[in-house]
């Protein structure tokens, strides 16, 4: 058992919409292992599909991957972040989605999103290994094998928490797309995103700051399009609804679907201008095959990858991003003031009334009492 202070509590996800407030107690901590005190975890769309049984999710467990804290203990030292340099209890930090051994044949080929012994934050049973691996309780073990990244002091929670899941993912879908294209940067470049949800909104103001000549965001709530401006989104009259310039051609170097509706594949499909690159992200749940025409990807010279969690460098890129655009994006505008630990079930369950806001969160240090003083 750990010397740690106090209760560990968390809401325990046990299927449907129920879930029950449990305290336990704190674990073991092994070599490279750590627990960190959680300040605010915020509500990812992929939790409220799973709660509402569009995705599978292992249950009782803790759910939550998109949170920010700070290291409360580690085990016996040498605790490092991503760029190798030494953490302490106190330091301010977020975790991958991702726990990899580093040492199967994926891990060495550098997609360790994808080890072959991959554990993830807050998708693990009570009953498994990892237990507490969740963002919606008062702490989090931090195995070993997780990307630990130090945030800045002028990255605010609301910001560090989504950079650990929509942000991070942004960064790996953009790198897959200068990868793909072979254009080495996105200066100058035509881009689109389809979707403006947090990750649309991440991937606008990324590709902004990149240096594209265009960024346009699509969605079918007028709402959130019109939000999108506010995070790097330009307007070009010249793209037409189908995604084609006047004359039939295409128009887009980079397009980013992110929505993973089916008519949204189809029209990303066919917005990519000669030697473009498609980048798919959202289709992470079962849905319609999508027909693809293999004459128009060989005459076009498109490439077509999909992107599916993220690596190391992509979260220190979100969150050294965050740092050198502080107070150029207001990420607390899009996500809701926090609320305790014992609100989250509403919040998973219930359904969102204000399309600018992306993201609820909860603050599991927070009680009923300060949250109604708030």
């Amino acid at each position: 058992m750990s010397a740690q202070p106090g209760a560990l509590r968390a809401q325990v996800w046990n299927g449907g919409g129920d879930f029950s407030l449990r305290t336990f107690p704190f674990p073991e901590l092994g070599p490279g292992e750590a627990i960190a005190s959680i300040d605010l975890a915020t509500v990812c769309g992929s939790d409220r599909h799973t709660v509402g049984g569009r995705r599978a999710g292992a249950h009782p467990s803790i759910l939550g991957h998109e949170a920010v804290g700070r290291l409360a203990e580690i085990h016996g030292g040498g605790l490092v972040d991503v760029r190798g340099e030494a953490l302490e209890p106190g330091d301010r930090v977020v975790w991958g989605v991702t726990a990899s051994c580093g040492t199967c044949d994926r891990c060495l080929r550098g997609l360790t999103a994808k080890c072959r012994q991959l554990l993830k934050t807050g998708h693990e049973a009570l009953h498994s290994s990892w237990p507490i691996s969740g963002g919606y309780a008062t702490h989090i073990h931090l195995r070993r094998g997780l990307a630990l990244v130090r945030v800045p002091d002028t990255v605010s929670d609301a910001a560090a928490a989504v950079a650990a899941c929509a942000g991070a993912t942004v960064v790996a879908c953009l790198d897959a797309a200068d990868a793909g294209s072979g254009t080495r940067g996105l200066a100058g470049l035509r881009v689109l995103v389809n979707g403006a949800g947090m990750l649309g909104l991440f991937a606008a103001a990324v590709a902004n700051a990149r240096g594209a000549a265009v960024v346009e965001v699509r969605d079918p709530s007028p709402e959130r399009s019109e939000l999108a401006t506010r995070f790097g989104a330009t307007r070009l009259a010249a793209i037409a609804p189908g995604g084609t310039r006047a004359g039939g051609t295409a128009g887009f170097d980079i397009v980013v679907e992110l929505s993973g509706a089916p008519e949204g594949v189809r029209s990303c499909l066919t917005a990519l201008d000669v030697g473009g690159c498609l980048v798919l992200a959202g289709s992470v749940s079962p849905g319609d095959v999508i027909a693809l025409d293999p004459e128009a990807v060989v005459r076009g010279r498109h490439t077509v990858v999909g992107v599916h969690n993220y690596e190391p460098e992509h979260l220190q890129a979100a969150i050294d991003f965050l740092g050198s655009t502080a107070g150029t994006f207001d990420w607390g505008s899009v996500v809701a003031r926090p609320l305790p630990l014992d609100a989250l079930p509403g919040l998973l369950t219930g359904h969102e009334s204000d399309p600018s806001i992306l993201r609820r969160s909860v603050a599991p240090g927070l009680t009923m009492v300060e949250s109604d003083l708030g």
